[in-house]
C-alpha cells in the first residue's frame, strides 16, 4: 500500500500545524482530514494506514502532532507509538480509542508509555456525519499538542527533514484571568490543609500518575479530590492506574459518600463532582448540572465547593490542561483563604489551565511538575 498523499501536503505553510493521521480506515481519514483542513491553520501533511508506514513517513517529513489509531494491520498504534517517540521525541501523539472499558485501558497505558493525549474513535452513527462534539475535540486537542510542539525550547531539528518555525508565544491579550506583565505570587495560608483538590486536562492523567507516584499513599494524611476532564469509563481506569502507580486508595467518587482521611476521590465522567457538609462530616455529591468551561466534570464547581465546606483550609493544584478551568474556582479559593498552586509552563502539555490559574495572580507558587509533590507535602505535613 503505497503512502497516500494529504490534499494539502504541497499547499501547507510553515507556519501551519502539521498533522500525520494515522488508521486503516480511509473513511475515518477522509473524515478527519476534512475536519482538519476546515481551520487555515492545520494541515493534514501525511495520510497512511498503519504503524509501519507512519515510521517511513516520519522520515521524511516534519509532523507536529500524529493522530494515532490503535488497532491496525501490520503495526498496530501500541506498537508504534515508543517508536514513532524514538525517532522524533518531540512529536505529540494524540491515540484514537473506543469509548469501552478494554479502550480506556489501553488509552491509559498509552498515555503512560509518552502519547499527550486519546481522542474517541469517531462512530458511524454520529461522527462520521460530523458531528460537533468530535470536531470540536479533535480541533481542540490538535491545535493546543501542535502549538505546544511548535513552542518547546527543547525541540531539536532532525536530520535530513525540513523543520517547521519554532513560534513564540502570543502577547497576552488582558482580562482578569491574563493581566499582562510578570507573574505575581501571594503567600500561601498559614494553616495546614485539611483537603487537597487538583484539577487537570490535556496531559493530566500523566502528570497525575507522576505527583502521585512520588507523594505515595501515607506521605500526607488529607484526602485528595481530583477532577481530570475525561468521559465515562476512562474515569473509573484513571482511578485503577493511579491505585497501581502510587498505593493510593483511588476510585471515583460516590453520590453521598462521607469523604475519608488518605483516599483519593476521582470526579467520575459525565458528573460534576462537588463537597458538601453534613454535621461533622463532608460527602461527596454528583450531580449532571451544566457544563461549566465546555466541561463536565470541571474543575471550577468542585474547587468552589470545597471552598464553602473547608474554608481556609483547602490547598489547589491545577495541572496541565487546554482552557481556563480551575482558575475561577481557584479565586473563590484564595478568597476563602485557602492556597493554590500551578504546574509551570516547561513542564505542561499545554499551559491552559495552570498558566490562566498564574496569571490571575491567585498561585502562591508556580512549579515544575518534579517540583509539586515535595512542595505538597511540606505545607500538608506542616505543624
Amino acid at each position: 500500500m503505497a503512502l497516500e498523499p494529504a490534499p494539502s501536503a504541497a499547499a501547507g505553510n510553515a507556519d501551519q500545524i502539521r498533522v500525520m493521521l494515522v488508521d486503516d480506515s480511509a473513511v475515518v481519514r477522509g473524515l478527519v482530514t476534512r475536519i482538519l483542513e476546515e481551520d487555515p491553520a492545520i494541515a493534514v501533511v501525511a495520510s497512511v494506514g498503519n504503524g509501519q508506514m507512519a515510521l517511513s513517513a516520519l522520515d521524511r517529513q516534519e509532523v507536529d502532532v500524529i493522530v494515532l489509531d490503535i488497532e491496525m494491520p501490520i503495526m498496530d498504534g501500541m506498537t508504534a507509538l515508543p517508536k514513532l517517540l524514538a525517532a522524533d521525541p518531540g512529536v505529540r501523539i494524540i491515540m484514537q480509542s473506543t469509548l469501552t472499558l478494554k479502550g480506556a485501558d489501553i488509552s491509559m497505558r498509552a498515555l503512560e508509555m509518552g502519547a499527550a493525549d486519546y481522542i474517541p474513535k469517531p462512530t458511524a452513527t454520529r461522527d462520521l456525519a460530523g458531528g460537533m462534539d468530535f470536531k470540536s475535540e479533535l480541533l481542540g486537542k490538535v491545535k493546543a499538542l501542535g502549538h505546544a510542539r511548535r513552542r518547546d525550547p527543547n525541540r531539536k531539528p532532525r536530520p535530513g527533514v525540513a523543520s517547521s518555525p519554532r513560534l513564540s508565544a502570543p502577547a497576552p491579550r488582558p482580562s482578569a484571568l491574563h493581566p499582562t506583565g510578570p507573574l505575581q505570587l501571594r503567600s500561601h495560608a498559614p494553616e495546614v490543609p485539611d483537603v487537597i483538590a487538583i484539577g487537570s486536562s490535556t496531559g493530566g492523567p500523566q502528570a497525575l500518575f507522576n505527583l502521585l507516584g512520588t507523594m505515595r499513599a501515607g506521605t500526607v494524611k488529607q484526602p485528595i479530590l481530583i477532577t481530570q476532564h475525561m468521559p465515562a469509563t476512562f474515569t473509573t481506569i484513571l482511578a485503577e492506574h493511579i491505585s497501581r502507580v502510587s498505593g493510593w486508595d483511588a476510585k471515583e467518587g460516590v453520590d453521598g459518600e462521607v469523604i475519608k482521611s488518605g483516599r483519593v476521590y476521582i470526579a467520575p465522567g459525565d458528573f460534576h463532582m462537588q463537597v458538601e457538609s453534613k454535621g461533622a462530616d463532608k460527602v461527596i455529591r454528583l450531580n449532571k448540572n451544566p457544563p461549566e468551561n465546555f466541561c463536565r466534570p470541571a474543575v471550577d464547581p468542585m474547587l468552589r465547593s470545597i471552598s464553602a465546606a473547608y474554608g481556609k483550609r483547602v490547598l489547589a493544584v491545577i495541572l496541565t490542561g487546554m482552557g481556563s478551568d480551575g482558575a475561577k474556582g481557584g479565586q473563590v479559593v484564595v478568597q476563602g483563604g485557602g492556597t493554590v498552586i500551578a504546574q509551570d509552563e516547561a513542564t505542561s502539555v499545554v499551559w491552559g489551565m495552570p498558566g490562566a490559574a498564574a496569571n490571575a495572580g491567585i498561585c502562591s507558587a508556580v512549579l515544575p511538575l518534579p517540583e509539586i509533590a515535595p512542595w505538597m507535602i511540606k505545607l500538608a505535613s506542616r505543624r
